[in-house]
């Protein structure tokens, strides 16, 4: 099987760790070229490592060597770039979120859809082994009767982070991008209503902090904490069920049961380093012409999912979502 050549489409802090597992070799591919708009860092890094440098991503999209695209961009710069790459048929591979609104996710999934060129979402939060334990072990605790989720981040060390430069948008965008589409990923419904209540920066800057109360059409709620407000991090998916309570912690990777009033660890796992499996899904999905483990209709509902809590937050009011 011929590797496919790969071209990686920002190189800020999250971009090079892409670039880092790439350079690493991952099976059946290989990074040809990289696009920054800082010339200088972005060809000293092409340089270092015997690549391809470009400044405009319209170049490295039409380079002939570069069978399929990573986007790693802030999301309010993703939608040009992704309607380039599907303009031009060559895969994409977009980090999370998709885009920066519902609107730019839905264009971005039609214009994939009528191209016939398939997109993926770096939802990197499903291949961690905690979360895919908890989801096999769900049927232990009997019916679902509700879910809690929690990611709390310390602050941001630079409070002008690449994505609140493009908007308003912060934390839920940026970390809770995870738990929405967490929500679906466990259940395997569609969110049907959304309440949310936010703290923003100074009162108008970009979220800090979001409390979200979910609802699938299975009738299933949803409890969702995120924040970068902590001094601690916190991370856990909690399942509680009519016959116990499963508890899921993707940072000391430990999956939890509890039923009948005790507690114990149901697994434990090494860390896991989620980038190279994506990547390698990705490019698998490609060369085997097979459909995107998570697709660009994943990556849109998360997105919309979050439109819905920021018009909530915004309004005050409980916000249902219609699915097209």
């Amino acid at each position: 099987m011929a590797s496919l050549g790969l071209g990686l489409i920002g190189l800020g802090r999250h971009g090079q760790r892409y670039a880092r597992h790439l350079l690493d070799r991952i099976p059946h591919c290989h990074l040809v070229a990289v696009c920054r708009r800082d010339t200088s860092r972005g060809q000293t890094f092409a340089t270092q490592h015997g690549l391809r440098h470009y400044q405009d991503h319209h170049d490295l999209i039409a380079d002939p060597d570069i069978q399929a695209i990573i986007v790693v961009t802030p999301p309010g710069e993703a939608f040009p770039i992704a309607l380039e790459a599907i303009r031009q048929k060559k895969p994409l591979l977009v980090e999370k979120p998709l885009a920066h609104t519902a609107f730019e996710a839905q264009q971005i999934v039609k214009a994939a859809a009528q191209a016939k060129s398939p997109v993926m979402v770096a939802q990197t939060l499903r291949y961690e082994e905690t979360i895919v334990a908890l989801k096999q072990h769900g049927s232990k605790i009997g019916q679902w009767q509700y879910i809690v989720l929690t990611n709390r981040l310390e602050s941001a060390l630079d409070p002008v982070h690449d994505l609140h430069s493009i908007s308003n948008q912060g934390a839920l965008l940026e970390i809770g991008i995870h738990q929405l589409d967490l929500v679906r990923f466990l259940t395997g419904q569609e969110v049907q209503q959304v309440h949310c209540d936010m703290d923003r920066e100074d009162g108008q800057g970009h979220d800090t902090r979001a409390w979200v109360s979910l609802k699938t059409d299975g009738d299933i709620p949803c409890l969702l904490d995120i924040s970068r407000q902590s001094k601690t991090k916190v991370t856990r998916a909690e399942i509680i069920g009519k016959r116990g309570q499963l508890i899921a912690d993707w940072t000391s990777n430990i999956l939890t049961h509890i039923q009948e009033g005790e507690q114990r660890i149901c697994q434990s796992f090494p860390s896991t380093v989620t980038i190279p499996k994506v990547i390698a899904d990705f490019v698998n999905a490609v060369q085997n012409d097979r459909p995107m483990p998570i697709t660009g209709l994943d990556g849109q509902r998360a997105v919309e999912i979050a439109d819905a809590c920021y018009e909530s937050a915004r309004t005050g009011k409980v916000i249902h979502l219609k699915q097209g």
